[in-house]
């Protein structure tokens, strides 16, 4: 009996823990994206291979009508579910991707996902599948390439309850560094509890 009642007792232990992760306060992610966080990820971002990718995207998709940008997003939405993924994988693959992925990994779980857009709000790079390929419909692209060269949009935070962390993108708009004309926007998705954890012990 008293073996039981051990077990029963840690049992309701790791409950109330679960259940203290998945209640834990929404973090205030406009205090958390401090300047320094911001610039951070800009001076990742403000690199050649961001300029070239996006430019020779731009050019090459210059005279795409919205027909024509919705039937890629539809493409991208239904290689998903599908086995042969000729868009998926090409963007996954291609020079871009690959350094977003690599920022990803080094970021030791800070950032959860970043994603490159061109001047549509088509994505142009990717360090993971994203749900659609099109983000021009979205305030990640609506409320920094629209707005100006230097825009910046925080996202409110979203709750992880698989992983156990609160999420929140930040979207800024991608500049030419020659004449700092918009040509694009990135969305960095945060881990917004770890970033907390980072700040508090002042890392």
């Amino acid at each position: 009996m008293a073996k039981l009642k051990t077990m029963l007792s840690a049992a309701m232990l790791a409950l109330s823990a679960s259940q203290t992760l998945a209640q834990s306060p929404e973090p205030n992610a406009r205090a958390l994206v401090t300047p320094a966080v911001l610039g951070e990820m800009r001076k990742l971002i403000d690199s050649e291979i961001v300029q070239i990718s996006i430019a020779a995207q731009n050019r090459h998709h210059q005279k795409l009508t919205q027909s024509e940008i919705d039937a890629l997003d539809k493409q991208w939405r239904a290689e998903r579910e599908q086995d042969d993924k000729p868009l998926i994988a090409a963007t996954l693959s291609n020079p871009l991707s690959v350094y977003l992925a690599r920022i990803q990994g080094r970021s030791l779980g800070l950032y959860a996902e970043i994603f490159v857009m061109d001047q549509n709000g088509l994505n142009v790079g990717q360090s993971s599948v994203t749900s659609d390929f099109w983000q021009g419909d979205e305030d990640k692209f609506q409320k920094t390439f629209d707005v100006s060269n230097d825009a910046v949009f925080i996202d409110a935070p979203e709750w992880d309850d698989e992983a156990k962390i609160w999420r929140g993108q930040v979207s800024f708009t991608v500049a030419q560094s020659a004449d700092k004309k918009p040509i694009g926007a990135v969305t960095v998705e945060l881990n917004l509890t770890e970033l907390e954890r980072r700040a508090a012990a002042g890392i």
